[in-house]
């Protein structure tokens, strides 16, 4: 069974070694302890099974947008639906935040990705060229609006 708890500065050892194992440019550790103790919109969400750690998703929520930073299953635990259950608790916090809107980017080449924030109603926007650091992929933005 899925559950889901915020993240604490505790849990950056094991977001550090989920980020390594799904991302070519993962997170920082610093970048990591800047959004859970100084970023003042930063949410993250934890989702364990077993209590472990196997996904992560964060969002900065400013007034009634929400843009969502990461999302992260670990490899091993991908294609049981553990990245929709993220996803749908972490649209549940934003909406009960008072979010009406929510971004995203996305790699154009993850359709698997895009395949479930589509199912999740989100919408193709626009391309940012040159987006991803490490091959200097192009980013899908996606949106949703949950008025």
């Amino acid at each position: 069974m899925l559950t889901f708890r915020e993240a604490e500065l505790k849990d950056v050892p094991a977001l550090l070694r989920l980020e390594r194992a799904v991302f070519s440019t993962p997170w920082s550790e610093e970048a990591f302890l800047a959004e859970l103790a100084t970023n003042q919109y930063a949410h993250y969400i934890l989702a364990l099974k077993d209590g472990k750690v196997i996904g992560y998703a964060g969002i900065w929520l400013v007034l009634d947008e929400g843009h969502i930073t990461n999302v992260a299953i670990h490899p091993e635990h991908q294609g049981h639906h553990h990245g929709e259950a993220l996803m749908r608790e972490l649209i549940r916090i934003a909406f009960e935040h008072g979010a009406v809107h929510l971004t995203l980017e996305v790699r154009v080449t993850n359709t698997i990705a895009q395949n479930l924030y589509r199912k999740l109603k989100f919408q193709d926007g626009a391309l940012r060229k040159n987006y991803y650091p490490d091959n200097q992929e192009d980013a899908l933005v996606m949106w949703v609006d949950l008025s």
